[in-house]
């Protein structure tokens, strides 16, 4: 069964004003993006948060006071439980792939992703199973490709 609502972090949906992120999250740190793009004119930061249940860090990029994404950082070792969270909050993924990457003469690295489509709003979770933080970014239309171009 697919969930009927938005992305979200939190209560904060994508095209939320500014003032709904202050209001969930008192303590973020809104400011004007550094840099220029069409994806994005300003970023709030809060560097402590619980997502399902984890502790975790979260930035939402906004555009004329909407949020356009936002990504969410947490311990890989909390992957399996962030992961059946977002299953429970966005429904079941679209793809859901676990891949082991060998090279010959070096260690082998496992990926474990999750990614929800639902028109142009996208919901990928990555986590780098020996690496120390995993992620997950939440966005709509082409905001992946559009945040760091250079303008």
């Amino acid at each position: 069964m697919e969930s009927a609502a938005a992305y979200d972090a939190n209560g904060v949906a994508l095209g939320a004003p500014e003032k709904t992120v202050l209001t969930r999250f008192p303590s973020a740190r809104c400011q004007p993006l550094q840099w220029k793009s069409r994806a994005a004119d300003r970023r709030c930061d809060d560097a402590k948060i619980s997502f399902g249940g984890v502790n975790a860090r979260i930035t939402f990029y906004l555009k004329h006071d909407k949020v356009e994404a936002f990504d969410v950082s947490f311990d890989t070792k909390d992957a399996e439980r962030v992961a059946k969270f977002l299953k429970s909050q966005y429904g079941a993924p679209s793809a859901e792939t676990r891949d082991k990457i060998e090279n010959p003469g070096s260690a082998s690295h496992e990926i474990y992703k999750l990614r929800w489509d639902k028109g142009a709003e996208h919901a990928v979770m990555t986590a780098l199973m020996e690496k120390r933080r995993a992620t997950l970014s939440v966005s709509r239309g082409n905001f992946e490709e559009e945040i760091y171009r250079i303008q």
